[in-house]
């Protein structure tokens, strides 16, 4: 296990950073420091030995060279929106902001594509692109705040990503600086691309452990003209998860499809002063929405799957009749996550299986919780089988130090993985999971991802003990 390396920033090196990046973006101040070390993940804080928000690659590139020469920890950071700990310091030395490098610097429309700095606030990008008639489809619930390159270090998803895909889908090409100071582009600004090994793709997930990312090549789609919502209750987990398939077999493909147990929707209605009426006897709510460029047809299949869900137990179908009808169904979904860590829900695991198996995973979780003290609400993407577990347990605020809560993740892991899953969709390793790596990877795959990260950081400085401790 890797700790602190501490006292490795004096005076000089300091100075140096000031020539690099400016000195009023050099932070040491206890305010800053205690500010940078912590992001969203549970109730986690390392705090750096300073702070750098610089501008460029080229003064990226410069401070990973120092760093390198003398084996100082680099963490980079996004918005500060993760939560799997990706961002934070535990080992002290310099954290990397990028929240300068805010800049959407082209959109071609010829191609349908946009480039764009990574400190760019997602949904400021989807809107760019958005005037222009052009979709950026991946948006997780944090598109309010997330970077767009936070967004490619965990390879993020959302409610969208069930037709259109996540992240990877549409990265392009990256221009990447490395542990060792190099620049370098990831790919080619093109579609098609069979050139060599795909830098640019492995570079996407890789938590920030490879390289910093400095500009990202994204592609685009049209923009669909309509949307249509509805909200559905289920008496019964098992009935809701068999409507969820029914779509599917049924042939329909919607833009989300959102399950949100019945303990978290109440949390979340308390939470944004929701109206919406919750019955007693429901166990989950099915949030589900079409898109396209012909309203005539999507009213067709919005009314075949509320059909669908009638016919698989469904109570009665709401349906969403204007914009703001829309805004205040995804807000009361988008808002869970915040809504239930207010409430002590602080540990949160990001899980995902075949998305028939959903109803199974969350009964496992509550005969887990009466197993190992602890309760736990569920919500998630049920169209492709994401499910976030919040868990809150008297008395402890994190997973890393109960002995408790630890064996009883390794249970729930163990269980994802029996259902034929993983135990991350969309939230990354990073800190607070990587202790279960071997329950989904045997040591030959952990020694594979080993040796990339040594190919790419050989003094493992960038992002170090993150999704595992280097051999």
């Amino acid at each position: 296990m890797q700790t602190a390396r501490r006292n490795l920033v004096d005076a000089e090196l300091v100075q140096q950073f000031r020539q690099i990046v400016g000195e009023a973006h050099v932070l040491l101040d206890t305010t800053s420091l205690d500010a940078y070390g912590h992001d969203e993940t549970e109730e986690l804080h390392y705090r750096p030995e300073l702070v750098l928000k610089p501008r460029s690659a080229e003064e990226i590139a410069a401070v990973m060279r120092i760093c390198n020469e003398r084996r100082i920890p680099v963490t980079p950071r996004g918005a500060g929106t993760g939560l799997s700990g990706g961002a934070l310091p535990q080992l002290g030395g310099v954290l990397i902001s990028m929240e300068r490098m805010n800049t959407i610097l082209r959109i071609d429309e010829a191609n349908l594509q946009v480039m764009t700095e990574p400190g760019v606030i997602t949904e400021v990008l989807q809107d760019a692109v958005r005037q222009k008639g052009l979709f950026y489809p991946p948006d997780p619930s944090s598109r309010g705040s997330c970077f767009i390159g936070g967004n490619i270090a965990e390879n993020s998803g959302g409610p969208k990503a069930v037709k259109y895909g996540v992240v990877r889908d549409y990265v392009l090409n990256l221009e990447l600086v490395l542990p060792t100071g190099e620049i370098i582009w990831t790919g080619a600004n093109v579609l098609k691309n069979s050139t060599g090994y795909n830098l640019t793709q492995l570079v996407v997930g890789s938590e920030g452990t490879l390289g910093i990312v400095t500009k990202i090549v994204l592609k685009l789609i049209p923009l669909p003209k309509f949307d249509l919502l509805l909200l559905a209750p289920f008496s019964s987990l098992e009935k809701a998860g068999e409507a969820v398939g029914a779509i599917f077999r049924a042939g329909h493909v919607p833009s989300g499809l959102e399950l949100v147990e019945i303990d978290a929707l109440r949390i979340s209605s308390r939470f944004t002063d929701s109206v919406l009426p919750l019955s007693g006897d429901i166990e989950a709510h099915l949030l589900v929405e079409v898109d396209g460029s012909h309203m005539e047809a999507l009213l067709a299949e919005i009314e075949a799957i509320a059909a669908l869900l009638t016919e698989h137990g469904a109570g009665d179908v709401f349906f969403a009749d204007d914009a703001q009808q829309k805004a205040e169904l995804w807000k009361l979904r988008r808002r869970v996550a915040e809504a239930v860590k207010t409430e002590g829900y602080t540990i949160e695991e990001d899980t995902v299986v075949p998305r028939a198996a959903l109803p199974a995973l969350i009964r496992g979780v509550r005969q887990l919780g009466n197993q190992y003290g602890f309760h736990a609400v569920c919500y998630g993407h049920a169209g492709d089988g994401n499910l976030h577990i919040r868990i809150r347990k008297e008395g402890v605020s994190n997973s890393q130090d109960d002995p408790e809560v630890i064996a009883a993740l390794r249970a729930l892991f163990m269980l994802v993985r029996d259902l034929g899953g993983t135990i991350s969709g969309e939230h990354g390793i990073g800190l607070i999971q990587k202790g279960y790596l071997d329950i989904v990877f045997s040591e030959v795959q952990l020694n594979l991802m080993r040796s990339i990260k040594k190919a790419f950081d050989p003094n493992n400085i960038l992002n170090a003990g993150k999704i595992f401790d280097q051999a």
